[in-house]
């Protein structure tokens, strides 16, 4: 079996679909199972090695107060040269791009693979558009086998699919989020270190945890806080910092492959996204490296924690007083960080990427029976 890994968000820039992506490659590796990546060009000079491919354009925008793609093939043609190099058995399409996922699969080469779309992404825009709803559907009704959704909530914008559908989550990478990982030696003092990790933007609600920490901090000599990513926002929230006063706030940038580094020096993990997050990626993380951890409960957040260590650290969204107070209760009880810490782990080890593949090539699997059913019906037709 060979797999193609279709993302329409550029690996440019970091995010949990690309994170998904690779987790799935690195497990079917292990498996032996061919695997290539297609990802879309948004810098000139771009190379991932010879397992990722470049396929298409892509343009950054702003949707629903945070970055995604806008993705183009400006030479359709390539697509043709591409799937009929690779031989691909399985094209598995992670979220859909337009036109991007339309050109892709009106090549002739997709009617003979399996196609299975893993849809990421709770969008305000696509719950509030029928045409877009209408059209996805549609194209997954017209050439898709099987629909995963990382949450039960992501499905909702499925209910017009005929076809099969089941929820997998996302993974994590065990030998990679543990908490074994090295401390960020700086950070090692005598200060509680409380950490948000994160694309500074509207959608994730940076603003509202540096309020708290403000509320904080005026309770508490010792604490910081440690700010990991970057985003349009930055700026403004390091005014806020500089206006009040705030002291302990270090701004670290993007340390991509230390983000381990980081959860495992934090006492407390917090992430304030105050909508659009579907599963909460950043919290089984957090959570695999023993750090507690305290959000906002929108709802792809609340789904997730549900029946887990960390459900009671859920704050109504944007209430930055409540928050507050959430982190206060860690931060006062030693003993219950440790706990919330160990039963974390525990947790954490129901994602390992070695079930999650699992469950997907099971998937896949159900789907190629299902489509290979249908094909008989519709020869027997013709009969």
């Amino acid at each position: 079996m060979k797999v193609g890994l279709i993302s329409f968000h550029s690996f440019s820039q970091p995010g949990g679909v690309k994170r998904h992506i690779l987790g799935l490659f690195k497990e079917f590796k292990k498996r032996g199972i061919e695997t290539k990546i297609i990802v879309p060009r948004r810098k000139r000079l771009e190379n991932y090695g010879r397992n990722v491919i470049l396929l298409g354009t892509s343009f950054p925008i702003g949707v629903d107060g945070s970055q995604s793609d806008f993705d183009i093939h400006f030479d359709p043609i390539s697509i043709e040269r591409t799937l009929r190099k690779e031989k691909f058995d399985v094209l598995h399409f992670h979220n859909c791009g337009l036109p991007s996922t339309l050109q892709i699969l009106l090549s002739p080469y997709t009617s003979n693979t399996l196609n299975i779309l893993t849809f990421h992404s709770r969008s305000r825009l696509l719950k509030n558009s029928p045409t877009l709803l209408y059209i996805l559907n549609k194209t997954c009704q017209w050439k898709i086998d099987g629909v995963i959704g990382v949450a039960p909530l992501v499905l909702d914008y499925f209910k017009d699919f005929k076809g099969l559908k089941t929820v997998i989550p996302n993974g994590v990478d065990l030998d990679k989020f543990t908490a074994k990982a090295p401390r960020v030696k700086k950070f090692c003092d005598d200060n509680m270190n409380i950490l948000f990790v994160g694309r500074i933007e509207e959608r994730k609600g940076l603003i509202y945890l540096i309020k708290a920490f403000k509320i904080l901090q005026e309770r508490f000599s010792k604490l910081r806080l440690i700010v990991v990513g970057k985003g349009p926002l930055k700026k403004g929230c390091e005014e806020y910092v500089k206006e009040n006063k705030l002291k302990n706030v270090i701004f670290e940038g993007e340390v991509t492959e230390k983000v381990p580094s980081y959860y495992r020096t934090a006492d407390i993990f917090v992430s304030p996204a105050i909508f659009g997050e579907s599963f909460g990626l950043v919290l089984l993380e957090a959570m695999a490296c023993g750090t507690p951890v305290v959000a906002f409960a929108n709802k792809g957040y609340t789904s997730f924690l549900k029946g887990k260590s960390g459900e009671k650290f859920l704050a109504k969204p944007k209430d930055y007083k409540g928050l507050a107070k959430k982190i206060e209760i860690l931060i006062k009880n030693p003993k219950l960080r440790k706990k919330i810490a160990e039963q974390g782990i525990k947790e954490s080890k129901e994602y390992s990427w070695n079930k999650i593949v699992d469950k997907v090539l099971d998937f896949y699997e159900l789907c190629h029976k299902n489509k290979l059913k249908k094909r008989k019906i519709k020869i027997s037709l013709l009969e």
